[in-house]
Order: C-alpha cells, then structure tokens, then sequence
C-alpha cells in the first residue's frame, strides 16, 4: 500500500498534526506533499497516471474501502476538515479520482483540536483504521501506539 499526504501547507507547522506520525511508520510507503491551489503537485499528478489511485474522502459518491479493487495508492487530504473541503473543492483533479470513506468508524481519540465534527477522524486515526482493514496488524498497532503517546504529550 502507497499513501500520498496531501497535505495543506498550514498544516506542516502545527505541533497536532498527526500526519509526521503516518510519515515516521516503518511499514508503510508514505509521501508528504504540499497542496497548492493554482499548481497541482506535477509528482501526484503523474503518479495518479502510472497506477489506479483513490482518494479517501467521504464524498458524495464515495464507496466504502474496498482493498479488493486494485488500488494500491490512495491519498489522503492532511488538514483540518474545513481545509480538506478546501483543497477538495478547489482541485477538480481530486475529484474526478475515485474516492472511498470509512464506515462504522469507532470515536475519534484525538483531542487536540477543538470545533472536530462528529465522526471525523485525525490522519493517523484514519490511517490505523486503514492498517487494520488491509491486514497489515503489526503496523496499525504500532502506529496506534505512537498516537497514544502523541496524543498524550501533546495535550
């Protein structure tokens, strides 16, 4: 599994982002890039070309996780959810990806950003959930521990 942070340029320097502990996950491919309104990231843009990318963003027309379907990429937009829609709005190549959400989602943990919507999860929560879907137990327990003590120190 490839993961993209898409990741709002805000976002890069808030101390709560969860997104570093996603990049600092020894059992994933992950890459960091910064979102730009008027110049797409030209490396995103060839990489979504080169094999089948989804977007995971509850969308409309999002369809649930389904790891059975031949994507091996997907991005994820880094940010709050008012940035997220942003960036989601404002870049018709996002859109026109094919885009999963999850489901049944436990309570989100995190607790370090006041106004969170109900049922909306931080990056490394999503991407715990996404671990565990695609079998890959060892690393969403990693990654989960990191969080916890993350989200601990950090509050």
């Amino acid at each position: 599994m490839q993961i993209t942070l898409l990741t709002h340029s805000k976002e890069l320097v808030r101390p709560t982002n969860t997104g570093q502990l996603v990049m600092a996950c020894h059992g994933l491919t992950v890459e960091r890039r910064v979102w730009q309104r008027n110049q797409p990231d030209a490396q995103l843009l060839a990489c979504m070309t080169q094999q089948p990318s989804v977007l995971l963003y509850p969308s409309d027309d999002a369809q649930p996780v389904n790891f059975s379907g031949g994507y091996e990429h997907l991005i994820l937009l880094d940010g709050t959810w008012q940035e997220a829609r942003k960036m989601y709005n404002r870049s018709p190549y996002l859109q026109a990806l094919p885009a999963w959400q999850l489901d049944n989602l436990p309570t989100s943990q995190y607790r370090l950003r006041r106004n969170q919507q109900a049922g909306a999860l931080c990056t490394a929560e999503v991407v715990i959930a996404l671990l565990q879907m695609a079998g890959m137990a060892q690393d969403a327990t990693a990654l989960q521990v990191a969080f916890e003590v993350f989200n601990q120190a950090q509050s």
